[in-house]
């Protein structure tokens, strides 16, 4: 497979790191002192998956006209700075997830055709960041926050000096944000607020891959923060439960959206029940987090293979989310659950593709869905360090 231009796999890439101060409270200052020094030679994505070959060709086709929709999507936005005019495309989760898409099929910033496009998403994130770190601040709350930490992160060692010198300020404080809301969160996860006392899997997922993906890169994000968060996602497992009107929930091997919670004037237990959504976060972090290939993430797999032989794909009101999520929990997975969900998957998406390169889901405009499927469709590549086996 033919890549245009390539990020290194954190497994492999040279980096070049300066670290002190590791203590948390001079998080800030610890994590702008890391230096990342790429060679200047490009190494190339691990050969594809038996699934991802069977569809290479088209998959390719529509991974680039994906990302030239995208790109002409953030250039006719009015706005003009890196933002979409599509639904939520002024929010830095969007935005983040956008950049992330040119990022895991292997184009870096600056560079041509898309490195105006890519150091535009990062400039238009850098440039909302509030005094504290926070990037929620436009729409999408800590969802936002955790999705454009993650791309600040992976995207922090490819770019110019200048730039380089904004993410230093700008990451330390958003991760602090992370740590700090999680401190105060009596499940030691994270739901919609900073200082929400409550969680739930789904935006849990995207702030513990922050914190992922920032460790991995060097900087002192403890492990204990990453176990804590990991024991939330445990507690959401599906159980054999009685819920509304006598009903029951079985131990199918899904996840809930939070633990499940006895509510005593109804006598049944509510956060349920299992989805593909919530269980292909529940699977992705769990993987990204040394739980490899356990009993657990094995029964995740079959969760999700039950439900796309029974639908034909996945069946989720939140489809894009999950598509995205379970695309690269299987991949992590690997061996048949990620040949089997890959060949599904594949299909659906080439089918349902737009003649304009996008994809669109009601209620959710063109942008995102386009940003998530392209993402999903890309992990194959092996491009996003945070997605390395």
């Amino acid at each position: 497979m033919t890549r245009k231009t390539t990020n290194i796999p954190s497994h492999s890439r040279r980096k070049c790191r300066v670290m002190r101060l590791l203590d948390l409270r001079n998080l800030a200052l610890a994590l702008a002192i890391i230096v990342i020094c790429m060679p200047e030679s490009a190494i190339h994505a691990d050969e594809a998956s038996p699934a991802l070959r069977a569809h290479r060709k088209p998959v390719d086709r529509a991974v680039d006209s994906a990302l030239a929709f995208l790109a002409r999507s953030q250039t006719a936005n009015p706005a003009k700075d890196g933002s979409f005019s599509d639904w939520n495309g002024g929010t830095n989760g969007v935005v983040g997830l956008v950049g992330m898409s040119f990022l895991a099929h292997g184009y870096r910033p600056g560079a041509p055709p898309y490195g105006e496009t890519i150091n535009s998403t990062i400039d238009y994130i850098l440039s909302t960041s509030a005094d504290n770190g926070y990037l929620g601040v436009r729409g999408g709350k800590m969802y936002s926050h955790g999705i454009a930490t993650l791309y600040l992160s992976e995207v922090s060692g490819m770019v110019d000096p200048r730039r380089q010198k904004r993410i230093d300020k700008v990451l330390p404080r958003a991760l602090k944000v992370i740590l700090d809301a999680q401190s105060r969160n009596q499940k030691g996860a994270w739901r919609y607020e900073p200082t929400s006392i409550d969680a739930d899997v789904s935006v849990t997922g995207w702030n513990l891959m922050a914190l992922r993906s920032a460790r991995l890169n060097g900087a002192p994000v403890p492990k204990a923060a990453i176990d804590r968060a990991i024991g939330f996602i445990d507690s959401c497992r599906s159980r054999n439960l009685r819920l509304v009107d006598g009903a029951r929930a079985s131990d199918d091997g899904g996840y809930w959206y939070h633990a499940p919670q006895y509510y005593s004037r109804r006598n049944y237990w509510i956060g349920g029940p299992s989805t593909p959504a919530r269980t292909g976060g529940a699977l992705l972090c769990r993987e990204l987090s040394g739980r490899h290939d356990d009993a657990t993430n094995r029964k995740a797999g079959d969760f999700i293979l039950r439900h796309v032989k029974a639908h034909g794909f996945i069946k989720d009101g939140f489809h894009a989310y999950a598509t995205y999520y379970c695309s690269q929990g299987m991949f992590q997975l690997g061996g048949h659950y990620w040949e089997k969900f890959g060949e599904a998957m594949y299909k659906h998406l080439l089918a349902k593709q737009q003649d304009n390169g996008a994809w669109f889901f009601k209620g959710r405009g063109e942008v995102y869905p386009t940003a998530m499927y392209t993402l999903a469709l890309s992990v194959g590549y092996r491009q996003l360090p945070i997605y390395q086996r």
